[in-house]
């Protein structure tokens, strides 16, 4: 069995094997989720058209003054993507995590997004 050499091109590989099988199309866009070190960032986006229909992450000025923790400013960002696709009209979305593990901060986010108002 071939090892990958690091942990972020693992990730990749997993991501590339998900994708595969899932794709946004306009009646359910695909809610992308990507996770550096220190922040957060999410996008809801068409596959069919290759549109962005709205977009977060914590690097916006609002979020970046507050003195949270990431799991807290994943929770606001998950808020907030909800807001700016109900705002698109986007009511139901496909969940990419990325090849990401779902917990931590990609949990908090789709739970924040599924109180908001998505549906996923």
């Amino acid at each position: 069995m071939t090892q990958v050499a690091t942990r972020s091109a693992a990730r990749r590989k997993r991501h590339e094997r998900i994708r595969l099988h899932l794709a946004g199309d306009a009646a359910r866009p695909r809610l992308a989720v990507f996770r550096s070190l220190n922040h957060i960032y999410v996008q809801v986006i068409d596959d069919a058209s290759g549109r962005t229909l709205a977009a977060a992450s914590s690097l916006e000025k609002e979020l970046r003054s507050a003195g949270q923790t990431k799991t807290e400013e994943a929770k606001v960002v998950g808020r907030l993507v909800a807001e700016r696709a109900r705002t698109a009209g986007v009511e139901r979305v496909v969940f990419d995590r990325a090849g990401f593990r779902y917990h931590g901060r990609v949990k908090s986010l789709a739970d924040a997004a599924r109180e908001a108002g998505l549906e996923f």
